[in-house]
C-alpha cells in the first residue's frame, strides 16, 4: 500500500492543476444557476476527455519522453501550433487562477493589504518553491494539498447536505439561450481541465521516472486514474455546494475576484453555519493555491521543452526564463484586468474548449503511431472510444460557434 502511495505523483499534480477554476468557480456557478441540472455535462465531458488525458502518462512512461517530443516526431508544424497556442493562453490562464487565489487570500487572511499585493506575494511564494524545491518538492507538497482539499471538501458537502431542509431536484437541463450556452461551453472547457494538461502530465511523468525507477506505465496509469477520479468526484461536490447554498436564492456571483471570494465564503457561512467558514476556507484556498502552483510550473516547463525542440541555441529560453516571464506577465495582466475576473475566466475556458479537438486528435494520432511501442498502443475498444471523444469535442465546438453566430 505504501509503495502505491509513494508512486503517486503526476496524477495528483494533474488533480492539483485541474481542481481550480473549473471546480471552485465554474462548478459552483453551475450549481448556483442550474441546481444539479448540469451534472450530465460534467460527467459527459469527463468521460469523453478521459482517453486524451490518459495518453499523456501512457506515452511518457512507455517511451521515456514527453508528448512534446512526440509532437516533434509527427511534424514540426504541430509543435509550432502548440508553441503558439500555449504562448497565447498561458498568461491569461495564470492570471485567471492567481486572481481567484489572491481574492480568497484577501477574504480569509484579511484586507489589511491590497489585492494587488496579495497577488504578488502568492506568485513569489510559488516562484520560490518551484525554483529552489523543483519537481521533488512540488511532488511532495501536492500530496499534502490534495489530501487537505479532499477532506475539507467532503466534510463541507456532507454537512451541507445534512443541514439542507428541502430536497434537491436531479432533473437535468439543456441550456437554450446564447448566454446559457456560452456558460455551458465555458463550464465544459475546463472540466476537468484543458486538454493541453496532458502535455504537462507527460512532462511530470518523465521527471517522476527519473526520480523513481519503479514509476512504470502500469503505475503511471493507476496514478492518473486516481487523480482523474478525484477531480470528477470533487467537481460533483462543488456543483452540490453551489446548489445547496445559492440555487434559487436570487444571488449572483460578482466578476470581481475580491467580491466573488467574499460572496463565496459568506454564502457558505450563512447557509451552512459558522462552522463552514474554516472548512470552505481551507477547501477554497487549497483548491486555488494548488492550481496556481502547478500551472506556474507546467507552462514554463512546456515552453522550455518546446523551445529546445524548435530552436537552436536555446540555453537562455530555459525553465527559469519562462517562469520569470510568466510571473511578470501575470502581474501585468492583473494590474489592468483585476476587476474583470469573469471575463478572464470566460476567455481562458472558451479558448480551452475550442482548441480541445486539436489536442485530442494529435494525442490520439501519436499514441496510435509507430512512435509508441505496440504494447501500449490503444486497444480496439479504446480506438472506438477515442474516435467518439473526438467527434463529441468537435460537435460541441461547432455547436458553440453556430450558437454565437446566430
Amino acid at each position: 500500500m505504501f509503495k502505491h502511495i509513494k508512486n503517486l505523483g503526476p496524477g495528483l499534480l494533474f488533480a492539483g492543476a485541474a481542481i481550480g477554476v473549473s471546480h471552485l468557480v465554474q462548478s459552483t456557478r453551475a450549481g448556483a444557476d442550474f441546481g444539479l441540472g448540469l451534472i450530465w455535462a460534467l460527467l459527459l465531458v469527463n468521460v469523453f476527455k478521459y482517453p486524451f488525458f490518459q495518453f499523456g502518462p501512457r506515452y511518457a512512461t512507455a517511451t521515456g519522453e514527453s508528448l512534446l517530443d512526440g509532437y516533434s516526431k509527427l511534424g514540426k508544424s504541430i509543435l509550432i501550433v502548440y508553441f503558439v497556442l500555449n504562448l497565447a493562453t498561458m498568461f491569461t490562464i495564470q492570471a485567471a487562477v492567481t486572481i481567484v487565489t489572491a481574492g480568497l487570500a484577501s477574504s480569509l487572511f484579511g484586507h489589511f493589504i491590497s489585492l494587488e499585493l496579495w497577488t504578488i506575494i502568492i506568485l513569489i511564494i510559488c516562484l520560490v518553491l518551484l525554483i529552489f524545491g523543483k519537481y521533488k518538492l512540488l511532488d511532495r507538497l501536492m500530496k499534502i494539498i490534495i489530501v487537505t482539499l479532499t477532506i475539507s471538501t467532503i466534510v463541507t458537502v456532507s454537512m451541507g447536505i445534512s443541514n439542507h431542509e428541502s430536497s434537491l431536484s436531479f432533473q437535468q437541463v439543456l441550456p437554450k439561450n446564447s448566454i446559457e450556452i456560452a456558460f455551458l461551453i465555458a463550464f465544459m472547457g475546463w472540466m476537468p481541465a484543458p486538454l493541453d494538461i496532458a502535455v504537462w502530465q507527460s512532462l511530470w511523468s518523465v521527471e517522476k521516472n527519473k526520480e523513481s525507477k519503479t514509476y512504470h506505465t502500469k503505475t503511471a496509469l493507476f496514478d492518473f486514474n486516481i487523480g482523474y477520479l478525484g477531480t470528477t468526484l470533487l467537481g460533483i461536490g462543488f456543483v452540490l455546494l453551489g446548489a445547496l447554498v445559492m440555487f434559487n436564492s436570487g444571488e449572483t456571483f460578482s466578476n470581481s475576484a475580491n467580491v466573488f471570494s467574499s460572496q463565496l465564503i459568506k454564502m457558505y457561512t450563512l447557509n451552512l453555519g459558522d462552522w463552514a467558514y474554516v472548512f470552505i476556507g481551507i477547501a477554497a484556498f487549497t483548491t486555488m493555491f494548488s492550481t496556481t502552483l502547478t500551472t506556474l510550473d507546467a507552462s514554463p516547463r512546456a515552453m522550455a521543452k518546446s523551445a529546445s525542440l524548435l530552436f537552436k541555441n536555446t540555453k537562455k529560453l530555459n525553465y527559469t526564463f519562462w517562469i520569470m516571464l510568466l510571473t511578470i506577465g501575470t502581474i501585468g495582466i492583473f494590474m489592468f484586468l483585476a476587476s474583470e475576473m469573469g471575463l478572464l475566466i470566460k476567455i481562458a475556458t472558451i479558448l480551452s474548449f475550442v482548441t480541445a479537438p486539436f489536442y485530442a486528435i494529435i494525442n490520439y494520432k501519436l499514441i496510435s503511431s509507430k512512435h509508441t511501442p505496440k504494447k501500449w498502443q490503444p486497444s480496439k475498444i479504446m480506438h472506438v472510444y477515442s474516435i467518439l471523444g473526438i467527434l463529441f469535442l468537435i460537435g460541441f465546438s461547432l455547436w458553440y460557434v453556430v450558437s454565437i453566430a446566430i
